[in-house]
């Protein structure tokens, strides 16, 4: 079977870049941005001081959901999310609803993997805080 005539010119065209450009790079100009879209309880993660990120995780991986309740009182005294237009009681719920989802879930195995990412997420979110990068990761 031969290859298609849009096939062969592709190959030709990057053969052509990649012998001109030696790094491999080619300099059209173009950037590429990946934002990551959350679910609303994905979202309602607060970011947390370093320490009490990582004593959340520390709970969420000995008790399934702990950490992600404790996290919800965080927001009440002011932590951020990435819900900046729903209000903080609301946000507060929404904590609170993934915290029973990981304990109710937690006998299956799923709560507690869930909890030890949440945890986890809770970390990245705070180092990424204490670094100064934005928060939309």
């Amino acid at each position: 079977m031969e290859p298609l005539h849009k096939d062969s010119e592709t190959a030709a065209a990057a053969a052509a870049v990649a012998a001109a450009d030696p790094r491999g790079a080619t300099s059209s100009g173009v950037v590429v941005q990946v934002r990551e879209k959350k679910g609303p309880l994905r979202a309602a993660i607060p970011c947390m001081p370093f320490p009490v990120a990582v004593i959340c995780l520390f709970l969420n991986t000995f008790v399934p959901g702990l950490g992600t309740f404790v996290s919800a009182f965080t927001v009440l005294c002011g932590a951020r999310t990435d819900l900046p237009d729903r209000h903080v009681c609301c946000v507060f719920w929404l904590n609170i609803a993934a915290a029973l989802i990981q304990v109710l879930t937690a006998i299956v195995m799923v709560g507690w993997i869930m909890s030890i990412f949440w945890g986890m997420d809770m970390v990245i979110l705070a180092r990424y805080k204490d670094q100064g990068i934005p928060q939309q990761l």
